[in-house]
């Protein structure tokens, strides 16, 4: 269990509005081209009730920067994959 007090913060889940979201860190999958790349331990907001997850925003932001330049220029969105495990 990590010290970051955020992976203690919960809030409403607005999609069922039953449950409540926490931060997980979970495995993200992303479509490079044809390509597969697995990032470990990516935090994501899942929902207690639910299931439904947003994966946190500035980790998806960190991730597309170092993607994009790796690629000078390219079209390098990732995708989300399937759901993985939480952990």
């Amino acid at each position: 269990m990590s010290d970051d007090r955020s992976e203690h913060f919960e809030y409403p889940c607005p999609s069922c509005a039953g449950g409540r979201r926490s931060l997980h860190h979970i495995t993200y999958f992303a479509w490079l081209r044809n390509q597969l790349v697995t990032v470990p331990n990516f935090p994501a907001w899942i929902c207690d009730l639910c299931g439904a997850r947003d994966y946190d925003s500035r980790a998806v932001s960190w991730l597309n920067t170092i993607l994009n330049s790796q690629d000078h220029g390219r079209d390098r969105r990732p995708m989300a994959g399937p759901p993985a495990s939480t952990g």
